[in-house]
């Protein structure tokens, strides 16, 4: 049965005490309170939890929780979400680029994404429609606002559509095309199977709006479904010892695209130097298996 939500707002110098007296170790108070000023209980909270005691509803922290714990957590999160960010950014204009170029030709048409024949479902084709317009919209890129000042057709060519669309209209575009020989070339581009990519690309978004959003991601569990590689052209990782919902599963995927988009990326170096910046971090959280670093795609 539901109720009505009884909270009420508690300023950051009055949790000092609430925390403490779950047993949560907070030396410096002032300290703290600029960072529960700055930052936000609700968002640190994300942090405190994994120090709380079982049952963790009793919020009781375990005898070496500190505040400076949590605030290694954050810290990480963030860094780690900067990380992942940048690397995501390559496949992502890697793959508007494919599309663009491969598709148009192949199609020989440079407004296929704003036609309805090349689609397999005319209710998703529409519902990418009306965001294509609401993006042309509102859109200050000085290439848009030339292709509208200059020509008469009612949409841009599909290149340039695909820089101003989110990259979750991208992908469930290439999801949605009719033509499987286009997404099996792209996709083989990437050294992977159909199947695996579709997946994969989806996956990558919900990563993707994780750190853009700010939200928490190191020890999250992503619920979206990813397919293992089978058959890997690249170095991979062993599946049964790895849990395809936790992040690191995400990362390895990163990894694996990389090899194709930036070769020469130091995206190892980078992940192996932020889990040694905070050994405190429960990598294991993150789906980390021992010996990762032992995995042929680490090596």
């Amino acid at each position: 049965m539901k109720i009505n939500y009884a909270k009420t707002c508690t300023l950051p110098q009055n949790l000092i005490p609430l925390l403490r007296n779950r047993g949560l170790s907070i030396p410096d108070e002032q300290r703290a309170i600029s960072y529960l000023t700055n930052i936000g209980y609700f968002r640190l909270s994300a942090y405190f939890y994994p120090l709380l005691k079982e049952p963790k509803n009793n919020h009781t922290y375990k005898d070496d929780a500190t505040f400076d714990l949590a605030l290694d957590m954050y810290r990480f999160d963030r860094k780690l979400r900067l990380l992942l960010f940048n690397e995501i950014e390559k496949i992502e204009v890697a793959l508007r680029s494919a599309m663009n170029n491969w598709i148009s030709d192949e199609l020989n048409d440079v407004f296929w994404m704003t036609e309805a024949k090349h689609f397999n479902n005319f209710s998703f084709f529409a519902k990418r429609l009306a965001i294509i317009n609401s993006e042309l919209d509102k859109s200050d890129e000085d290439f848009i606002i030339h292709f509208k000042r200059n020509y008469t057709n009612p949409y841009p060519p599909a290149w340039m559509i695909a820089e101003v669309v989110p990259f979750g209209v991208l992908c469930k575009t290439f999801n949605d095309l009719k033509y499987k020989s286009i997404q099996k070339k792209i996709a083989n581009y990437f050294a992977l199977s159909l199947p695996v990519f579709s997946s994969w690309t989806v996956s990558l978004v919900s990563l993707r709006n994780l750190c853009g959003h700010h939200n928490r991601t190191w020890n999250k569990e992503i619920p979206i479904s990813s397919h293992n590689l089978n058959n890997p052209v690249f170095p991979w990782i062993n599946p049964a010892i790895t849990d395809m919902k936790r992040v690191y599963f995400r990362i390895c995927i990163i990894k694996y695209l990389l090899f194709t988009v930036s070769p020469h990326n130091t995206f190892t170096q980078k992940l192996k130097s932020l889990l040694t910046e905070y050994p405190t971090i429960d990598i294991k959280a993150m789906g980390f298996p021992v010996n990762w670093q032992q995995e042929p795609l680490w090596k």
